[in-house]
């Protein structure tokens, strides 16, 4: 359950960076009150699945989320560049994601 809740902080992670983009420098209520809850829950859903995680896990993967699903959504949406290297690096940071979901804790 709590990787699960993590999971959804990560994916708010993500959406309140990408609401950023939107918000013009927080001149823009409706995009500023969407990227300040989504920071809000982010946080929230992360203190509640720290309760069993790990916090050096959590944090990492937290952040691994929010910056994988960042790197992606600017490829996709504003047209980034998706060269080799920056593909390299998005699928490392996946495979640390992967690999301290599987560590056993020490």
């Amino acid at each position: 359950m709590a990787w699960g809740i993590l999971l959804l902080a990560g994916l708010l992670e993500v959406a309140w960076a990408v609401g950023l983009k939107y918000t013009e420098g927080f001149t823009r209520s409706g995009p500023t009150v969407a990227t300040v809850a989504a920071r809000v829950g982010s946080i929230v859903l992360l203190s509640i699945a720290l309760r069993t995680l790990p916090l050096s896990t959590a944090c990492a993967v937290w952040t691994g989320i929010g910056t994988l699903g960042a790197s992606v959504a600017g490829t996709v949406l504003y047209d980034e560049p998706a060269s080799a290297v920056r593909l390299v690096c998005i699928v490392l940071i996946l495979a640390g994601i992967v690999g301290l979901k599987l560590a056993p804790p020490v």
